[in-house]
């Protein structure tokens, strides 16, 4: 073979090795613009439902009957310095930067606040829930809205798997008495589930821990629940 021969093959399969190489980056270029893209939707599909969850389970606490205002946005920033410095966030749990406390409002009073709660000892991870505190002290319901418990078993506090989680409707700090915050198994009045005990025990607790929140900031929380509503904003 010629030198000639040889610089053509060459030069040939260095063209035939840039024109691949253009392919494969314009190929990347167009996936990632694609995979940017489904994100993108994605996410705001999720957020959009996980609002729409929110909001549902919010008004199981609190039918929409018993408010006369948007209850999804007439909040407390949990995380603002303000109620960091009056407030025992910590007693909810490690609970997301943007956690609200929801005022449930008739005529500007609160007779109801739902706390969102993180519950960090699950079987699997944390749970995520929502509960609601009459100015009384006592629950005016409870509802898990984020978990990776095990299906069939852990699962169970969810309402749509069964009516456990309604158990703690009307209970207070004193009622039970706070040493029987538990479940049976561990001397406690409130029941597990066959074969999943962690669970339980671990919303139990979380439940216990804002009424002790509630009634550590009773007299601070009194007075933000009577500031007029603000929807969509901080009161």
């Amino acid at each position: 073979m010629s030198s000639q021969d040889t610089d053509n093959t060459e030069l040939t399969l260095g063209q035939s090795i840039a024109k691949n190489a253009i392919g494969l980056a314009l190929f990347a270029f167009v996936t990632a613009g694609v995979i940017a893209l489904v994100q993108q939707n994605t996410k705001e599909q999720i957020h959009d439902n996980i609002t729409h969850a929110q909001a549902k389970a919010l008004y199981e606490i609190t039918p929409q009957d018993s408010v006369d205002h948007d209850l999804l946005n007439n909040y407390i920033d949990l995380h603002s310095s303000d109620s960091k410095q009056h407030l025992h966030v910590n007693y909810l749990g490690p609970i997301a930067s943007d956690a609200k406390l929801h005022l449930a409002q008739w005529d500007n009073q609160t007779h109801t606040y739902i706390f969102p709660v993180t519950a960090p000892d699950g079987y699997t991870t944390t749970i995520q829930m929502l509960v609601g505190v009459k100015t009384d002290g006592s629950i005016a319901g409870v509802r898990i809205v984020d978990h990776k418990e095990t299906p069939g078993l852990g699962d169970k506090v969810e309402l749509k798997k069964s009516n456990w989680v309604l158990s703690f409707n009307g209970k207070s700090l004193s009622n039970p008495e706070i040493e029987k915050w538990k479940v049976k198994k561990d001397g406690g009045e409130f029941d597990s589930f066959t074969g999943a005990t962690i669970t339980p025990r671990a919303v139990i607790n979380a439940v216990k821990q804002t009424l002790v929140m509630f009634e550590k900031d009773k007299a601070v929380l009194s007075t933000l629940g009577h500031q007029p509503v603000q929807t969509g904003e901080q009161p």
